[in-house]
């Protein structure tokens, strides 16, 4: 497995999270189909998000 930096999981989990921001706006807006799929994703995304951020915070506090 590859190790990751923490500044990258930080990054990669916000825009984990933006997506999740993202997706339920554009389907309420009606610019793409709600499918069942999709909103399983937009769900899951930003939790995932959220957590690589808060284990990519931790890292980065962990080597200061």
């Amino acid at each position: 497995m590859i190790p990751i930096q923490p500044k990258h999981a930080i990054l990669i989990g916000f825009c984990m999270t933006l997506l999740g921001v993202i997706l339920p706006f554009l389907m309420v807006m009606r610019v793409i189909e709600s499918t069942l799929l999709l909103n399983f994703i937009a769900f899951t995304v930003p939790i995932a998000g959220l957590f690589l951020g808060i284990i990519g915070a931790a890292s980065l506090t962990r080597r200061l």
